[in-house]
């Protein structure tokens, strides 16, 4: 799919799944929808799952914006102290689109939590009390870190949900089923200028390692020129904290030492120091690369966001720390609190900071780099090394030291859901593809006037004729092109030109070994995976990709093995 037939699909108020791989145009069209919605008078909320994240749209992360604070569960009474929050209240209530960003990093449980506050703010039984929710994201990032046979807990709401288990993937919430999102898979690449690294990352989210891509990545296993200074990414956070150190000891001058205090019960404080981000003992010099670790009340910063420190107050000994955006400001202590109601039981306090010419994977979640230092050889969980290296905008930017087998290996339950994805993205393209101009013109008006936004909004000509997508692969199969030259003439993915011709076939107008012949693969890889796929049809009773897949031990791609189906009588 691609952006602008998404943004069409956004702008008729449905609840949408933006995914698509890294470079397809996620951020981009999601500021695209928020601009076109503060043109109309509609002010969207926008979050992110993390801080991180968050400071890279301009947004705040959901957990403040609906009050349920570091919580994945919430109960009656967590809901009676949010209710008292007359700010949340208010930005609730008021709420008419909330978009939240980098939905893989949203535990199943967190994403029930914030449905259950909109509903109960609302007073709504619909999902997320009846707005408009754009969930943003890519489910082969990182998820995020969840407690198992952890569930939802019970409130006692007739709007209430059925509890559920927490998993990992938000994908797997009840209210993600109950709120059924469209998905908009976008498909363009805007990375077109490597090629070869596009392609390894293609099929390492494929769960396809060949020794083509095995060459690309150990090409990389090369040392950046002396003294550059490029940010560095461990799997782990000792390796973060050696390199810290060294690169902290390295900067002239004296150093000054912030060390936590902590008041309250002795065991409870040692749980907060475990948890909290912040060092117990944080060491800084003029010139230190820091990252905040609190989100901060005024939204002075945010958890992620990150500076140098340029001075020390001459008054007060903090540190002065110059944030990306030019601004700078004296970083006060911060407090980590666990409390029982009102009641504190045990508080530490520290500088909301860390150091950060290193970091790990998981903080470099939505970062885009021109150039990386990756060590992947101590990755230990699925996804980080497509993590790692999707974060760098090209292949020459990559330095790699080195990888182990766990590090190119991605989420099989990811890897399945993904082509479900995929083909609801199908299936929600080809469902707007018959809606006319005017049919479509109609339903952004209706969400426009629903908001309360100003409908004088740009009538199309009703002369204009909507050319659909359908005809004009139609019209390049005439050309003898083949699946990459079609792919790249579309601005499509291979797997959506794939689709295209499933469904001409469905529909009785091709025959593939008549109409397209040189797009069957090579007799004996087509016979490999026939084979496969006549085993998996007399077994589930009907050709289903993973399984054959997994019986061809990842040897042909989803793509390979959908084209070999197609020239199957």
């Amino acid at each position: 799919m691609t952006q602008a037939q998404a943004l069409e699909i956004l702008k008729t108020g449905a609840n949408v799944f933006l995914t698509g791989e890294p470079g397809s145009g996620k951020t981009h069209t999601v500021n695209t929808y928020v601009a076109y919605l503060e043109s109309l008078g509609i002010e969207p909320s926008v979050t992110a799952s993390t801080g991180i994240a968050a400071t890279h749209i301009g947004g705040m992360t959901v957990h403040s914006w609906c009050g349920i604070g570091i919580k994945d569960t919430i109960t009656d009474y967590d809901l009676d102290l949010i209710a008292q929050k007359e700010k949340v209240v208010r930005r609730v209530s008021h709420a008419k689109v909330l978009i939240i960003d980098e939905i893989s990093m949203l535990s199943s449980s967190t994403l029930s939590s914030v449905d259950l506050v909109c509903r109960s703010l609302r007073r709504s039984s619909q999902p997320f009390g009846g707005i408009q929710v754009v969930l943003v994201g890519d489910f082969f990032q990182l998820p995020p870190v969840v407690k198992r046979n952890n569930f939802v807990q019970n409130v006692t709401q007739e709007i209430e949900y059925e509890e559920e288990e927490t998993s990992p993937f938000a994908f797997r919430s009840q209210v993600w089923r109950r709120m059924s999102p469209l998905v908009c898979y976008l498909t363009e690449q805007h990375r077109q200028d490597d090629g070869v690294f596009l392609d390894a990352l293609a099929a390492l989210r494929r769960g396809v390692v060949t020794a083509e891509v095995h060459a690309v990545l150990q090409g990389r296993n090369v040392q950046p020129a002396a003294g550059s200074k490029i940010t560095k990414l461990f799997p782990h956070n000792a390796n973060v904290d050696v390199l810290n150190e060294a690169e902290l000891q390295a900067l002239p001058g004296y150093p000054k030492v912030f060390v936590m205090r902590g008041k309250g019960a002795p065991p409870l404080i040692e749980a907060l120091k475990r948890n909290c981000l912040s060092p117990e003992t944080l060491t800084l010099k003029i010139g230190a690369k820091v990252l905040f670790t609190k989100n901060s009340m005024e939204g002075d910063y945010y958890n992620g966001t990150t500076g140098e420190v340029v001075d020390f107050s001459k008054i007060s000994g903090q540190p002065l720390v110059k944030m990306h955006t030019g601004r700078t400001i004296e970083v006060e202590p911060e407090e980590w609190a666990v409390q029982d109601g009102n009641r504190v039981l045990a508080e530490i306090t520290q500088l909301p900071l860390r150091l950060a010419w290193a970091i790990t994977v998981h903080k470099s979640q939505g970062m885009s780099l021109d150039a990386a230092l990756v060590d992947l050889t101590r990755a230990f969980e699925f996804g980080q090394g497509y993590v790692a290296l999707s974060r760098v905008r090209t292949l020459s930017g990559l330095y790699l030291l080195g990888y182990n087998e766990r590090a190119l290996q991605v989420h099989p339950e990811v890897l399945e859901q993904d082509e479900l994805f995929r083909d609801a993205s199908d299936a929600a393209e080809e469902s707007f593809e018959k809606l006319s101009v005017d049919e479509l013109a109609l339903m952004h008006q209706n969400f426009i006037k629903a908001n309360g936004g100003n409908t004088g909004f740009i009538k199309k000509d009703p002369k204009e004729k909507k050319v659909s997508t359908y005809d004009q692969t139609r019209e390049l199969l005439t050309q003898g092109l083949t699946l990459s030259e079609l792919a790249q003439k579309r601005g499509m993915t291979e797997g959506t030109i794939i689709s295209h011709l499933e469904k001409f076939k469905q529909e009785g107008e091709l025959e593939p070994l008549r109409d397209v012949p040189h797009l069957r693969p090579k007799k004996k890889e087509f016979e490999e995976m026939k084979a496969a796929l006549e085993k998996v049809l007399q077994k589930e009773g009907k050709m289903v990709l993973i399984p054959v897949h997994r019986l061809l031990q990842g040897a042909y791609s989803f793509e390979d093995i959908r084209l070999a189906r197609l020239f199957m009588e």
